[in-house]
């Protein structure tokens, strides 16, 4: 559809022509026929038929690689089907254009330029027959509809990801786009900038009556924004699932979300779906059966008794101990000294599993890092196992968002590598079991010998896994281990840890922004205030009874009430900041 010819006639921004033709009133303003798509030999999109009235707020949900960002390159006219039709109110979409405005997951910003400049390089391209004041005036408007008119002039390199990805969506509606097509613009944000951004981008919608196609894996996300919510099945051959309509009025609360019966009603079937086809897709994994050697590595106590520790020491009190930890920083110009968390005070029991949660910045992974011995200790100290932290060591088994694997090496070299240095009066047989062992319960067994650079990123994650059970610490320490992964690879690797966890139990803590995950894995949740000076706010025991399944959560009389308190807890926290 051609760029609507606006002549103002006074300085305020001109507003687009909305009215269509009265002969395309009847037509959907986004129509897919029987499309398909393939990258050479492999079939990516099969079949797909949808239909996008004006102004509705479509959600399609799926995994990687189900080709969500495939469909959104075919109607933005990025791609072009291999058959099938992909249509604008009854034409076919051809090329791209500016009726159709895209915000992609990564920022595609000019890094010497600035907000503004960004802004303005779609307006002065799309509205040329306007004065130099009124596209100005037309940019300002929209930097200032996603709240970043006090960063107009900073460039990307000084901007955080969420106000790179704002100066995204401005400029995209700044193009004044009939439709906007968002493919998971806020997955790599943290959860107060995501939750943030998309109110704004609700405010927008409604206020601009745009129709819009959100691609998102988060299904919170899909039924708090969109009026239809629409699975996209894993490929190859991937086609569409049931149209789940959202019949929740507008606007919406979050916390109130959780006493809609509704919406627990939605997000139960929406969710079983998805399980559904991501079991079908992943089939039976094959496991060969290795039995663990009876052997102890040297990170627990004696390094000649060769068995196993015993477990009746689960539960004892203060194995873990965390006194008036502190962490302060000094400022960027030197001057004077920030402190970040402030009298982090907590016991652990053996065998207890905690998650730590709280917005961007407060501190959660900074106490995990102190803990690792990675970082400094301001004040206070960390007891373990009736010895104080202060190093780094083999007692303590990290796992980061993204693994430090040797690109080089295999998985089971990867894993060996530490399962040598703290096994070393074992035989290599045993040793060999050991890595076999725990790359097979995360469900590697067929990919033992694939180097880490072959491997996609749950995989990497499965490895990173492995190693840190293999090496039998007393504690296990995660930071975010799962949040930059598709939400079918997240439920996958959490009932891997949850499985592995269940034989072992090692205390564990783990540093989450997910609510559902800190409920599902945890026995406590520690809420951590916004920093700086950031303080345990509130501990929420999880009464939940193991072992847990997603499945089984959902069901729960009561995981909606923890839900509700730790959404609260992260609310107030968003009012305070």
């Amino acid at each position: 559809m051609a760029v609507v010819q606006l002549k103002p006639v006074s300085l305020s921004v001109p507003e687009p022509n909305l009215m269509k033709p009265s002969n395309d009133a009847a037509l959907p303003i986004v129509e897919l026929k029987d499309v398909c798509k393939h990258y050479g030999s492999s079939s990516i999109l099969k079949n797909i038929n949808l239909q996008v009235k004006e102004g509705e707020f479509i959600a399609i949900v799926g995994f990687s690689g189900s080709g969500k960002t495939t469909l959104i390159s075919l109607i933005a006219g990025l791609l072009q089907a291999d058959s099938g039709e992909v249509l604008k109110q009854g034409k076919a979409i051809t090329e791209p254009g500016p009726d159709r405005g895209v915000v992609f997951q990564n920022y595609s910003l000019m890094p010497w330029l600035t907000v503004y400049e960004n802004v303005a390089l779609a307006v002065d391209e799309i509205f040329k027959h306007w004065s130099a004041e009124q596209r100005k005036a037309h940019a300002e408007k929209y930097i200032h509809m996603v709240s970043l008119s006090h960063a107009i002039n900073k460039k990307p390199a000084e901007l955080s990801g969420g106000m790179r990805q704002r100066v995204n969506v401005a400029r995209a509606l700044a193009a004044s786009p009939d439709i906007l097509l968002l493919d998971e613009p806020l997955s790599a944000l943290d959860a107060l900038t995501r939750g943030n951004l998309q109110d704004e981008i609700l405010q927008i919608w409604q206020q601009e009556k745009k129709t819009v196609i959100l691609i998102t894996n988060d299904v919170d996300e899909a039924i708090y924004m969109a009026d239809r919510v629409i699975p996209l099945n894993p490929g190859p051959d991937a086609t569409f699932g049931p149209d789940f309509a959202v019949d929740i009025p507008r606007p919406r609360d979050r916390t109130a979300l959780n006493h809609n019966e509704e919406f627990k009603k939605l997000r139960a079937e929406i969710t079983r779906y998805l399980m559904a086809i991501g079991i079908e897709k992943a089939g039976e994994i094959a496991k060969e059966q290795i039995v663990l050697p009876d052997v102890q590595p040297n990170t627990q106590h004696d390094y000649a008794v060769l068995k196993q520790p015993a477990n009746h020491d689960l539960g004892k009190l203060r194995y873990v101990e965390f006194s008036r930890l502190s962490k302060i920083y000094p400022t960027p110009d030197g001057n004077s000294t920030v402190k970040v968390v402030d009298g982090f005070d907590m016991q652990l029991k053996k065998g207890e599993f905690i998650s730590i949660i709280g917005h961007s910045g407060c501190g959660k992974s900074t106490v995990l890092s102190m803990v690792a011995g990675l970082t400094d200790i301001s004040e206070g100290g960390i007891i373990l196992d009736n010895r104080e932290v202060s190093t780094a060591g083999p007692d303590r088994g990290v796992v980061f968002q993204a693994p430090s694997l040797f690109p080089w090496l295999t998985a089971f070299e990867n894993v060996q590598l530490g399962v040598d240095k703290v096994y070393p009066h074992a035989n290599k047989g045993e040793r060999d079991d050991i890595v076999g062992y725990y790359l097979n319960r995360v469900g590697l067994g067929d990919s033992l010998h694939k180097k880490a650079s072959e491997l996609s990123n749950g995989m990497r994650q499965r490895v990173g896994i492995a190693r840190a059970f293999a090496l039998s610490p007393k504690l296990l320490l995660l930071d975010e281990p799962f949040g930059m992964l598709d939400s079918l690879t997240r439920w996958e690797l959490q009932e891997v840890l949850m499985e592995v966890w269940e034989r072992t139990h090692v205390t564990a803590i783990m540093v989450t922004h997910d609510v559902d995950e800190a409920i599902l894995l945890a026995d406590r949740v520690v809420m951590m205030t916004n920093g700086p000076m950031a303080k345990i706010g509130k501990i929420e025991a999880i009464n939940l009874p193991r072992p847990r399944t997603r499945k089984s959560l959902l069901e729960h009389a009561d995981y909606y009430q923890y839900r509700e308190s730790l959404l609260t807890f992260l609310m107030e926290c968003d009012k305070a900041h």
